[in-house]
């Protein structure tokens, strides 16, 4: 009899044992699921701009939280995220009614992130466990007074899409701008294959009176940081991204290529500082020669002008009454004098000759260049027509990037004297 009540309690425990685990078995996989509140007017004015959605798991799970409009359309907000059993508090992310969206366009621009238009939606949430379960839960949600006007870039312009960010004055700027359609953080910026991002700049001065992220227009000036004696991005292809987000959220994102080439921060030099001068005493009617040399020491190429070495100027001449006036970016190497009443080295030449330079044809104009590593023998004279204003002179070189400055200065400075019976004066 002992034996049969211990073998019926046996039978019992087990019945209850599988009970227990069928029960757990069938245990919501979601729960304490909720939405506060249940309606929200997303428009930055502070007032219900934001809801805050709460949902416990039991176990691990692929989490989704969209939204259904009344003809079934979803909008995601959170996409098969994976989420860990919750532990005490459940799981909360606040929704201030903005969802992503693919393939989306608005002009030439990309939407990547729009606000929920006004209307009734079902909130669903749904998770899928390890097992492949699925389970959700639907809830109601209303939008209102939604801010939904996207911050548009309009006029989105790019000056080029070749870029050579070198102090030449040749293609080495790049002008960005647009119109900004409401308040909006903008970002600039280029990225490589691999991702690596250079940001660009928004210029910002008298000339530009609407502040960043103000509604307006906008202008930037980028040289890729060549002006500040920085590394420009390396040369190759790049995507150019104009990304705008708004007060409420929304991101839209305009794109173009861009190439860089000849890249690089300009260096050269006079040779040893040294300038050969063909005499210390000059007759009045006689020549003034000098002979120097320039090496581009650096990794980007040097762009010059004329006159060619060799050309011969009279003493009441300068660079620009020969025709060959002063260029942004190019470099030429000039010759000075103490009490020069006219132009800072008056007497300019050419950094080679064009047999010895490489020439770049760039929208239909030749240009030449001082390749990296190259040197340049530099000679010319002046005609000396009359006696400077001082007699002696000191007379000294120098290497000249035009407009942007004098890099070797009064170098090698030389007195030099001149026969006063010929006249008394120069005419610059």
């Amino acid at each position: 009899m002992k034996r049969y009540w211990i073998v019926k309690l046996l039978i019992l425990s087990l019945a209850l044992l599988a009970i227990g685990l069928t029960g757990c078995g069938r245990r919501a996989l979601l729960h304490d699921v909720n939405i506060r509140p249940d309606h929200i007017t997303p428009n930055a004015d502070g007032d219900v701009d934001v809801t805050r959605i709460e949902y416990g798991l039991s176990r691990s799970a692929y989490v989704s939280i969209y939204f259904k409009d009344e003809a079934g359309q979803r909008y995601y907000f959170r996409n098969h995220r994976r989420r860990s059993r919750s532990t005490g508090r459940p799981y909360s992310v606040d929704f201030g009614g903005v969802v992503d969206v693919e393939g989306e366009t608005f002009g030439e621009a990309l939407v990547r992130a729009r606000v929920l238009r006004d209307g009734a939606y079902t909130l669903v949430i749904e998770a899928t466990d390890d097992q492949e379960h699925t389970e959700s839960v639907e809830l109601p949600f209303t939008v209102t007074d939604a801010d939904a006007s996207l911050p548009e870039l309009r006029g989105f312009y790019v000056s080029q899409s070749i870029f050579s960010p070198n102090r030449d004055g040749v293609q080495d700027r790049l002008k960005i701008g647009y119109e900004l359609s409401k308040p909006a953080t903008v970002l600039v910026y280029l990225e490589d294959k691999e991702g690596n991002k250079y940001p660009v700049a928004e210029r910002q001065g008298a000339l530009t009176p609407v502040k960043a992220g103000e509604k307006g227009p906008h202008t930037y000036d980028y040289e890729g940081g060549v002006d500040q004696g920085a590394e420009p991005p390396p040369d190759g292809t790049y995507t150019l991204v104009a990304f705008a987000q708004d007060r409420v959220g929304q991101k839209v994102e305009l794109t173009r290529t861009l190439t860089i080439t000849d890249g690089g921060v300009p260096r050269a030099t006079i040779v040893q500082l040294d300038i050969e001068y063909s005499d210390t005493i000059i007759p009045v009617g006689g020549t003034l020669c000098i002979t120097a040399t320039v090496e581009n020491y650096g990794d980007t190429p040097v762009r010059t002008t004329g006159p060619l070495p060799g050309t011969i100027y009279s003493s009441n001449q300068n660079f620009n009454s020969l025709g060959w006036n002063q260029q942004s970016g190019a470099w030429r190497f000039g010759l000075d004098f103490d009490g020069n009443p006219s132009y800072p080295y008056p007497f300019r030449w050419a950094v080679g000759r064009p047999e010895d330079l490489e020439k770049k044809v760039i929208d239909g104009d030749e240009f030449y260049y001082l390749m990296p590593g190259q040197r340049s023998q530099i000679s010319g004279c002046i005609e000396i027509l009359s006696a400077p204003p001082r007699n002696p002179t000191v007379f000294y070189g120098g290497l000249i990037h035009e407009d942007v400055w004098t890099v070797n200065d009064q170098v090698d400075p030389l007195w030099i004297t001149f026969d006063k019976s010929a006249g008394d004066s120069w005419n610059q």
